[in-house]
Protein backbone atom coordinates (compact mmCIF):
# COMPACT_ATOMS: atom_id res chain seq x y z
CA UNK A 1 0.00 0.00 0.00
CA UNK A 2 1.28 3.48 -0.88
CA UNK A 3 -0.53 6.10 1.22
CA UNK A 4 0.80 9.32 2.74
CA UNK A 5 -0.91 11.78 5.08
CA UNK A 6 0.98 14.99 5.88
CA UNK A 7 0.12 18.21 7.70
CA UNK A 8 2.23 21.31 7.21
CA UNK A 9 2.48 24.86 5.99
CA UNK A 10 3.05 25.94 2.38
CA UNK A 11 6.58 27.29 1.95
CA UNK A 12 5.47 29.54 -0.93
CA UNK A 13 2.40 30.20 -3.05
CA UNK A 14 1.46 27.17 -5.16
CA UNK A 15 2.86 27.24 -8.70
CA UNK A 16 0.07 26.36 -11.13
CA UNK A 17 0.49 25.54 -14.80
CA UNK A 18 -2.00 24.21 -17.33
CA UNK A 19 -1.60 21.38 -19.81
CA UNK A 20 -2.46 21.90 -23.47
CA UNK A 21 -5.77 20.21 -22.65
CA UNK A 22 -6.52 22.80 -19.94
CA UNK A 23 -5.90 20.65 -16.84
CA UNK A 24 -4.38 22.51 -13.88
CA UNK A 25 -1.25 21.15 -12.19
CA UNK A 26 -0.27 22.73 -8.85
CA UNK A 27 3.18 22.21 -7.35
CA UNK A 28 4.15 23.29 -3.86
CA UNK A 29 6.27 22.31 -0.86
CA UNK A 30 5.11 21.79 2.71
CA UNK A 31 7.18 22.60 5.79
CA UNK A 32 6.59 19.81 8.28
CA UNK A 33 8.18 20.03 11.73
CA UNK A 34 9.69 16.87 13.13
CA UNK A 35 8.86 15.89 16.69
CA UNK A 36 11.07 17.35 19.36
CA UNK A 37 13.54 15.02 20.99
CA UNK A 38 13.34 13.97 24.63
CA UNK A 39 15.89 16.64 25.58
CA UNK A 40 13.72 19.28 23.82
CA UNK A 41 16.20 19.83 20.97
CA UNK A 42 14.75 21.14 17.71
CA UNK A 43 15.10 18.25 15.23
CA UNK A 44 14.39 20.42 12.19
CA UNK A 45 11.78 20.06 9.46
CA UNK A 46 11.10 18.24 6.20
CA UNK A 47 10.01 19.91 2.97
CA UNK A 48 8.25 17.38 0.71
CA UNK A 49 7.29 18.33 -2.82
CA UNK A 50 3.56 17.97 -3.54
CA UNK A 51 1.62 17.85 -6.82
CA UNK A 52 -2.16 18.26 -7.31
CA UNK A 53 -4.15 17.92 -10.53
CA UNK A 54 -7.44 19.24 -11.95
CA UNK A 55 -10.05 20.84 -9.68
CA UNK A 56 -7.97 20.06 -6.59
CA UNK A 57 -5.08 22.09 -8.06
CA UNK A 58 -7.41 24.99 -8.91
CA UNK A 59 -8.90 25.09 -5.39
CA UNK A 60 -5.43 24.99 -3.82
CA UNK A 61 -4.33 27.86 -6.06
CA UNK A 62 -7.40 29.97 -5.29
CA UNK A 63 -7.72 29.36 -1.55
CA UNK A 64 -4.17 28.89 -0.21
CA UNK A 65 -1.01 30.94 -0.03
CA UNK A 66 2.41 30.84 1.57
CA UNK A 67 2.07 29.94 5.25
CA UNK A 68 -1.34 28.24 4.96
CA UNK A 69 -1.67 25.06 7.04
CA UNK A 70 -3.15 22.15 5.08
CA UNK A 71 -3.41 18.40 5.44
CA UNK A 72 -2.70 16.41 2.29
CA UNK A 73 -3.46 12.79 1.50
CA UNK A 74 -1.96 10.98 -1.43
CA UNK A 75 0.77 8.62 -2.55
CA UNK A 76 4.52 8.78 -2.99
CA UNK A 77 5.88 8.72 -6.51
CA UNK A 78 9.57 8.49 -7.37
CA UNK A 79 11.24 9.36 -10.63
CA UNK A 80 14.58 10.26 -12.13
CA UNK A 81 16.10 12.41 -14.84
CA UNK A 82 19.54 13.28 -16.13
CA UNK A 83 20.59 16.83 -15.26
CA UNK A 84 22.42 19.21 -17.57
CA UNK A 85 25.64 18.13 -15.88
CA UNK A 86 25.02 14.54 -17.03
CA UNK A 87 24.38 13.28 -13.48
CA UNK A 88 21.26 11.21 -12.80
CA UNK A 89 18.94 12.95 -10.30
CA UNK A 90 16.21 11.25 -8.28
CA UNK A 91 12.89 12.78 -7.23
CA UNK A 92 10.18 11.92 -4.72
CA UNK A 93 6.81 13.69 -4.78
CA UNK A 94 3.50 13.38 -2.97
CA UNK A 95 0.74 13.04 -5.57
CA UNK A 96 -2.43 14.35 -3.92
CA UNK A 97 -5.69 12.47 -3.81
CA UNK A 98 -7.27 15.03 -1.47
CA UNK A 99 -6.51 17.81 0.99
CA UNK A 100 -8.14 19.69 3.87
CA UNK A 101 -7.80 23.25 5.12
CA UNK A 102 -6.55 23.27 8.71
CA UNK A 103 -7.29 26.91 9.52
CA UNK A 104 -10.05 29.29 8.69
CA UNK A 105 -9.14 32.55 7.02
CA UNK A 106 -8.70 35.47 9.41
CA UNK A 107 -11.86 37.53 9.67
CA UNK A 108 -13.94 34.81 8.00
CA UNK A 109 -17.24 34.15 9.78
CA UNK A 110 -17.89 30.66 11.09
CA UNK A 111 -19.79 28.60 8.51
CA UNK A 112 -23.55 28.50 8.92
CA UNK A 113 -25.00 25.15 9.90
CA UNK A 114 -28.46 23.70 9.69
CA UNK A 115 -30.43 22.08 12.55
CA UNK A 116 -28.54 18.80 12.10
CA UNK A 117 -25.16 20.54 12.45
CA UNK A 118 -24.15 20.19 8.80
CA UNK A 119 -22.41 23.12 7.13
CA UNK A 120 -24.46 25.03 4.55
CA UNK A 121 -22.46 25.44 1.33
CA UNK A 122 -23.08 28.84 -0.28
CA UNK A 123 -24.63 28.78 -3.73
CA UNK A 124 -22.09 28.67 -6.54
CA UNK A 125 -19.33 27.17 -4.36
CA UNK A 126 -20.32 23.62 -5.30
CA UNK A 127 -18.53 24.06 -8.64
CA UNK A 128 -15.23 24.79 -6.84
CA UNK A 129 -15.29 21.77 -4.53
CA UNK A 130 -12.69 19.15 -5.56
CA UNK A 131 -14.96 16.15 -4.88
CA UNK A 132 -17.72 17.02 -7.35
Amino acid sequence: MNKVILKGRLTSNPEVRYTDGGMAIARFHLAIDRRKTKDNQDPGADFPSCVAFGKTAEVIEKHTAKGAMILVEGRLQTGSYTGQDGVKKYTTEVILDSFEFCEKKEGAPAPATDADGFMNIPEGLEEELPFN
